[in-house]
């Protein structure tokens, strides 16, 4: 065995033992990126050097500047409770139907994440918001907290999605091409779930009220005012429109998204200067720590790229003659794995190098996988033991984690079905931007 491999193979092994026992992601991407290097490159001060270099390039490099205005474009959100003026609306509108507390849960989600980009936020939101409401209208708490930690998630895939632009500076893939695919993606999962509500309901019918208030139709008009629902619509469609056309970048599409919204909170009396402070705390905190990982990343993939490893998992699947189909199949068990155990945006920076060639391989390109690798990383957030959606809603909610994550079981089924099918029909990520660029 060549000692490249052999190096390579034991790296992986202390990488996956020290992310069990607990050591953060960013300190065992690094630890393990230096000392491999160490080993093949001979000298220590080699491996020092592209350890420095790593972390310069990612606080310096352009597209990574992409990140912390929409991060703050959302923070802003978050703490100024507009994603808590879209439930109210959604719920007057969708809330009358059959478990349409729950169906209006997801076009929330959705919508939030389209603000703000961050599972994380869209979850606290939402567990805040949204539980309450169906606790009321007695709802079953594996329904009403399945629905929230599964809706959360979509913010991971319709942009500005966090996980789509860590994969793009990744894999180097455009960004904009990435969030056109993930509006699609996104949206498709979106029905998918609001489908398996349904279903659920039907098998299982006093999960939910048979019938729920309607209101007014004069109501219903003031909460689309009142909510800011086209406001907020028409900054996401500036934001993401201008940069689709090309007027301007990535980054400056999350500057206009973050003054669109700034707007927004103080037309409807939502802006307050300690508000603000919160939402730049939060961008900080969020912004250092995505840049810490990414730093990480670079040394560990740098690594990677020195074991030859990728390129030999690419030959070892041609010389093997696999279809496409059957590689997807054993790329989604090993992310279902490696999901119960270790973070998205982490899962993402790791897998990246290794897969990514791989895939390529079996004729799928990069932007392809890139919102197929997010709506597996998806599934992640909801599986135990891990699953963050879960334990942030349990939290937040105040309900047995068990409970939550029973709930969460008959979304993790939308979840593979969404694999399934965009495996048989990949265009389902990259039609949108095939037309569009």
């Amino acid at each position: 065995m060549p000692l490249n491999l052999e190096v390579g193979i034991i790296v992986i092994i202390a990488f996956l033992i020290m992310i069990f026992i607990g050591v953060p992601v960013t300190i065992c991407m690094m630890a393990c990126g230096v000392i491999g290097s160490m080993f093949l490159l001979r000298t220590p001060m080699s491996a020092l050097i592209m350890l420095s270099d790593s972390v310069l390039i990612s606080f310096t490099n352009y597209i990574t500047c992409v990140a912390p205005m929409f991060i703050l474009m959302g923070e802003l959100a978050t703490e100024s409770r507009i994603g808590a003026d879209l439930f109210d609306c959604f719920q007057k509108l969708i809330g009358h139907r059959k478990a349409g507390l729950a169906s209006a849960s997801q076009v929330v989600c959705a919508v939030f994440g389209a603000i703000c980009g961050s599972v994380a936020a869209t979850c606290a939101m939402m567990s805040r918001v949204a539980y309450p409401q169906m606790k009321r209208y007695n709802y079953g708490d594996r329904l009403s907290t399945g629905c929230i930690a599964a809706g959360a998630c979509l913010a991971s895939l319709i942009p500005p999605s966090l996980h789509l632009i860590t994969y793009g500076i990744v894999a180097e893939e455009s960004i904009g091409k990435l969030f056109m695919g993930g509006i699609v993606t996104g949206v498709v999962l979106m029905i998918l779930f609001i489908i398996t509500i349904r279903i659920w309901c039907v098998i299982t019918p006093g999960i939910a009220p048979e019938k729920e208030k309607n209101a007014p139709f004069k109501e219903k008009l003031k909460a689309i005012r009142s909510g800011g629902f086209v406001e907020i619509i028409l900054v996401f469609a500036v934001a993401m429109g201008g940069m689709f056309a090309g007027w301007f970048t990535p980054t400056e599409a999350g500057a206009v998204g973050f003054g669109g919204m700034l707007i927004v909170s103080i037309i409807f009396r939502r802006f307050t200067f300690n508000v603000l402070k919160k939402a730049l705390l939060n961008t900080v905190v969020t912004s250092g720590m995505i840049y810490c990982m990414l730093s990480g990343a670079y040394c560990f993939g740098k690594f990677f790229t020195i074991t030859r490893i990728p390129n030999m998992l690419g030959g070892f699947v041609n010389e093997l003659g696999l279809t496409a189909v059957p590689v997807i199949i054993i790329l989604t068990v090993i992310y279902l794995v490696l999901g119960c155990f270790i973070d998205g945006v982490p899962l993402i920076l790791i897998t990246t190098p290794i897969f990514l060639p791989v895939v390529q391989a079996v004729g799928f390109n990069s932007l392809w996988f890139g919102c197929y690798l997010v709506v597996i990383v998806g599934l992640g957030a909801v599986t135990p033991p891990v699953g963050m959606a879960c334990y942030l809603v349990s939290g937040t909610c105040r309900v047995d984690l068990a409970a939550v994550f029973r709930g969460s079981v008959p979304f993790m089924l939308a979840y593979v079905a969404m694999g399934v099918l965009m495996a048989v029909f990949p265009g389902i990520a990259t039609w949108l931007p095939n037309i569009i660029m």
